[in-house]
């Protein structure tokens, strides 16, 4: 009896002292404060109070980096979110060389954004996002290396503007956009007065060809009988026929 309870206590000694790690995780050992070694994946075993072990997660990570207020390089206030993807490459690093990992790139992330955007003007900003993501990726990942960790990519979101800012904004958009119409109307008025100077010129070379298109244009119009045709004659034709009228009627006294 007694040898079964020894037995049973031995076993439920040794089972405490085993630790499982899953796939996707590295076991960081330290043995009485002292990192000795990396654990990789299945069972492992530790011993308790001389041994403890801490699991670092090496998926990629999402990070929602929260809502930051900053001043773009043109003095225009801004609020902009974004999402970086990061991936713990060295488990040792991560642990030994930075208190929490997962606080200090986020709070790395909030930090270069602000910077970032204070170097660009707010249309770059609205223009340029991709490489501005590049940028704040690059330059978080730079500083990360030493904590053995690899940015993967970082993605802003929103870029929120202020309310009487963004009716500015459409006013110049609106005012931008009148401007082009106008330009191409003008455009268009000086392509058809070259044509019409062309086509006035190539008649004036060609006798007759006025009084076709007059004649063409009378035809076109007589085609609709609900238009109404005005002659203008002019006076001098008035008054060669009156003159001719007179000179019939003394003819005939």
């Amino acid at each position: 009896m007694e040898t079964l309870i020894i037995i049973t206590v031995v076993v439920i000694g040794l089972l405490t002292c085993v630790r499982q790690i899953n796939q996707y995780e590295r076991g960081i050992v330290l043995t009485m404060g002292k990192y000795t070694s990396t654990r990789q994946p299945g069972w492992t075993f530790i011993w308790p109070v001389f041994q403890s072990m801490q699991k670092v997660d090496i998926r990629i990570k999402t990070v929602d980096v929260p809502e930051q207020e900053a001043i773009t390089k043109d003095n225009i206030p801004v609020s902009i979110n974004a999402v970086i993807f990061y991936k713990v490459m060295d488990p040792n690093k991560a642990v030994l060389d930075v208190e929490n990992f997962y606080h200090a790139v986020s709070q790395l992330a909030q930090i270069t954004m602000r910077n970032v955007v204070g170097e660009v003007t707010l249309e770059e900003l609205l223009r340029d996002r991709e490489t501005i993501s590049a940028k704040i990726q690059k330059r978080v990942d730079e500083a990360t290396d030493t904590w053995g960790i690899k940015v993967n990519d970082v993605d802003l979101k929103d870029v929120i503007i202020p309310p009487d800012l963004k009716r500015t904004i459409a006013k110049v958009a609106e005012a931008e956009r009148e401007r082009k119409a106008a330009i191409i109307r003008a455009e268009g008025e000086v392509v058809a007065a070259e044509s019409i100077a062309k086509a006035a010129l190539m008649m004036s070379q060609s006798p007759g060809a006025l009084h076709l298109r007059t004649l063409q244009s009378i035809n076109d119009i007589s085609s609709d009988q609900s238009n109404t045709t005005i002659w203008m004659v002019p006076l001098e034709v008035l008054r060669a026929v009156e003159a001719v009228g007179e000179h019939l009627g003394k003819s005939k006294n």
